[in-house]
């Protein structure tokens, strides 16, 4: 798997949005849903409700114009209204996502981001699969306990969003750094800075000097993030060893691998492992 896919505006720039209702002319201020299947590419669309998904099995990306962003277990993405965004639902992907209207949460600002899930916020969030986004009009009794604990889950998602999660690479629209962006993303396992400016037609120095002026970092630091977030996807795949994903994401050297996947993540890579192989439901 890789942590990058083509994304409708890489085909036509003049690509618009869709907008979907979530739900399907329904009231319900509030609701979940499950997605379980093949691997799955939504294409660009937004929606009036806010929304945060969670991985309860396997890996998400979402791409809006300002990041891609990587979902790992353990990790939601928190989705505003009216965001244009779109979600690429890698093999094997197991997701609960829980839609809030904005009355529920006012300030759900402009932006994507990553937070962590708490075990708390992980149970309420699999409870959720009780009322889905879609339903019609219940019962008073539950009509009033769907009320009550989407309350109470959306001030935990607010709580939780002023705790972010670094997981995210930047984006450009402009034309040769898009284009080296997507070509080091496709060749993590041996990529190089010369070899990058080759294939988008530039001195290396010019390339190293579009990625500081455009994106405000340098390319070395955007290949090691990119690794490292490949990294942390591949190792929630079942069976993953920690030396095929060393390998995988251009580490000759295992220790120094693990060394910067430490510095990154806060753990070492068979903790993370371990870790995330405990998320599954």
């Amino acid at each position: 798997m890789t942590v990058s896919a083509t994304s409708d505006r890489d085909l036509s720039e003049t690509a618009k949005a869709r907008h979907i209702d979530l739900r399907r002319g329904g009231l319900a201020p509030a609701g979940s849903y499950l997605y379980e299947g093949e691997g799955l590419i939504t294409g660009w669309h937004f929606h009036d409700v806010h929304q945060i998904e969670y991985a309860l099995h396997g890996v998400v990306e979402v791409e809006t114009d300002a990041a891609h962003y990587l979902l790992p277990p353990q990790q939601a993405a928190w989705i505003p209204a009216g965001l244009e965004h779109q979600a690429v639902m890698n093999p094997d992907v197991k997701t609960v996502a829980v839609m809030f209207d904005s009355q529920l949460i006012p300030d759900g600002g402009d932006r994507a981001r990553i937070i962590a899930v708490s075990p708390l916020i992980r149970e309420m969030m699999i409870y959720a699969l009780r009322w889905s986004i879609e339903r019609g009009p219940g019962s008073a009794q539950d009509e009033a306990a769907s009320d009550n604990f989407f309350r109470t889950l959306a001030a935990l998602v607010v709580e939780a969003l002023d705790h972010e999660a670094p997981l995210s690479l930047p984006t450009s629209d402009h034309p040769i750094v898009a284009a080296a962006l997507a070509y080091t993303k496709a060749h993590l396992d041996s990529v190089s800075a010369d070899e990058v400016a080759r294939a988008v037609s530039v001195s290396e120095r010019t390339l190293r000097r579009l990625f500081s002026d455009t994106l405000g970092l340098s390319w070395r630091t955007y290949v090691l993030h990119a690794r490292m977030l490949r990294a942390m996807a591949l190792l929630a795949a079942p069976g993953q060893s920690v030396q095929a994903t060393s390998t995988s994401v251009g580490f000759e050297s295992l220790s120094s691998f693990t060394r910067c996947f430490t510095q990154f993540c806060g753990e070492t890579p068979s903790a993370y492992r371990r870790r995330v192989s405990l998320t599954t439901y």
